[in-house]
């Protein structure tokens, strides 16, 4: 018979157990959670540059926006101050040849006090005619600054486009197209808009693009079809470099606003892992860390995709004079950048001359 002693010593042994649970379950929460924030401040760690501290931007420098460093110390001072970037999307992966051409190659400001973008993509066969280096497809020059020394490369290829374009870049950013394809994966996609139908077999690498137009949801490997596509070889339409442009933009767009709706480090956890071992940049590790968990607040509301004409010129593509000179100093509008640049764009790029005025008299 189960007398009251009885009973209440069989409830103080459930309760001590239960807390023994509870507990353990505590510990346990706790570690993975602790674990998760080391596993991204690692992440974050791997694709930073190291410098212990930032210094001012060459975009505020170009302004004549002399703001202390202290300027970064707070989320909200940093997010704040204009930023001017490289995006570069790398091949290498299995089956690739081990290239490092920048396939994509995108020219940015972030103007988070107005909160909008402005963005150029440059094609990766746009022809540039530096004096020094000659004259070669524009995803050629990554792979030349890290075959002469990897550990400048970066900085070297930022030196290179800053100089070119009259156009002073804060930082580089660089992800490989297999980190863009497990990115895509750890959101859980993205919907796209596929605008034309796409067919090509590579056997040598495994690409195998198969895809119909229309408004559909894309994994990564599908994604990353989409926004490779170039030319066909099973009968359907080749795509020009301004449509295969704005479609890397509308991945982009997606993934932003995708990662923009995380909240708390169980979403970040995974994502962050796959950007640790995928992404590379020379953005101080502390700024770093405070754009990505301020992601929601620094992605601008207003994104302007700078369009270039082009056309092919075997073995180049050739821009428009205009559009080029045009998209740059909307760039430097957008960075806070007013002084004139006297650069001459047809000494060091591939370009169709802006048309006279006394012609059309």
């Amino acid at each position: 018979m189960n007398t009251p002693e009885k009973k209440r010593a069989l409830m103080r042994k459930t309760l001590k157990y239960a807390g023994i649970v509870v507990g353990a379950l505590v510990i346990v929460v706790g570690s993975y959670a602790g674990y998760l924030v080391y596993k991204a401040n690692h992440a974050i760690t791997l694709m930073a540059g190291d410098e212990p501290a930032p210094s001012p931007s060459p975009s505020a420098t170009a302004s004549g926006d002399q703001q202390e460093d202290a300027d970064y110390a707070s989320d909200s001072t940093l997010i704040k101050k204009p930023v001017t970037f490289l995006l570069a999307g790398i091949d290498n992966r299995e089956g690739s040849g081990g290239t490092l051409n920048t396939d994509v190659l995108m020219l940015g400001s972030l103007n988070p006090v107005t909160n909008s973008a402005s963005l150029i993509s440059l094609p990766r066969d746009l022809q540039l005619k530096p004096e020094d280096l000659g004259a070669h497809k524009a995803n050629y020059y990554y792979a030349y600054f890290y075959n002469k020394d990897k550990d400048t490369a970066m900085e070297n290829t930022k030196e290179f486009y800053s100089d070119l374009f009259d156009f002073p870049i804060d930082y580089m950013i660089m992800i490989n197209f297999d980190g863009l394809r497990k990115l895509v994966d750890a959101v859980g996609g993205v919907d796209i808009d596929v605008d034309m139908d796409m067919r090509y077999v590579d056997n040598a690498d495994g690409t195998d693009i198969d895809l119909k137009k229309g408004y559909q949801h894309l994994d990564g490997a599908k994604a990353l079809d989409f926004v490779r596509y170039r030319k066909s070889n099973r009968g359907t339409a080749e795509s020009s470099d301004i449509a295969r442009n704005a479609r890397q933009q509308q991945v982009l767009n997606q993934l932003t606003d995708k990662l923009a709706s995380f909240q708390g480090m169980l979403q970040w956890g995974k994502v962050l892992d796959l950007l640790g071992k995928n992404v590379q940049t020379d953005i101080p590790e502390s700024i770093l860390r405070d754009y990505i968990y301020n992601v929601k607040d620094m992605k601008p509301d207003t994104l302007n995709v700078l369009p270039l004409e082009s056309r092919w010129e075997s073995p180049y593509i050739i821009v428009k004079e205009d559009d080029l000179e045009q998209a740059l100093d909307a760039l430097r509008a957008e960075a806070g950048i007013h002084e004139p640049s006297d650069l001459k764009l047809a000494d060091v790029v591939g370009t169709d001359p802006a048309p006279d005025p006394d012609d059309a008299r």
